[in-house]
């Protein structure tokens, strides 16, 4: 059984902004009106049949994302090799994916809870790009900052690409690969 977590923040806020893309991904996933969630482990989660596998929304912000998880790998008794962790990745140009396994937290406080928490960075990440602020924006902002204009008008088709992708990736079995990019830029 798989455990994909999409991580985000909580609140109105936050809704529609760079560090909330994992949700909204989640969102597109052609199974997600089935998902039943429920709250526990600090967060929601919801179990389907098929494909077999649980999906956690932590409910704790961004920082501390890994206390929900490692409660969640406790109780379903899972460990790294079963995890795949969905979250936005500075690192990687707007509207590119990534499957890759391992790896350091990078600078995102979300993967570095999760690696202190859980004990461990051998664990699945579908990372979605964001790309960098310009050098003079605060990286904080820059996360917890909506997307630019050019942007809105192809998030939907980015999101919609990468949940397909997704949703392959976990029907097929997960394999780290090279980046995708899911739009003609």
């Amino acid at each position: 059984m798989i455990i994909s977590t999409y991580l985000g923040n909580t609140g109105r806020k936050y809704e529609q902004t760079r560090h909330n893309l994992a949700w909204m991904m989640l969102q597109r996933l052609s199974f997600y009106n089935r998902l039943s969630w429920i709250s526990k482990f600090k967060g929601e989660y919801a179990k389907i049949s098929s494909p077999e596998s649980l999906h956690l929304k932590p409910m704790t912000l961004m920082n501390n994302s890994g206390e929900s998880l490692s409660a969640a790998l406790s109780f379903f008794k899972l460990g790294h090799g079963q995890l795949i962790v969905v979250h936005d990745d500075m690192e990687l140009p707007f509207g590119t994916v990534q499957l890759k396994k391992g790896g350091g937290a990078g600078g995102h406080n979300g993967l570095r809870s999760i690696i202190k928490l859980t004990g461990g960075a051998d664990f699945y990440r579908f990372r979605m790009g964001i790309s960098r602020p310009s050098k003079n924006r605060d990286v904080t902002s820059w996360v917890l900052g909506r997307f630019s204009p050019d942007e809105e008008v192809r998030l939907d088709d980015y999101c919609s690409s990468a949940a397909d992708l997704f949703e392959t990736a976990l029907e097929t079995g997960l394999k780290a690969g090279k980046k995708i990019e899911l739009l003609n830029l």
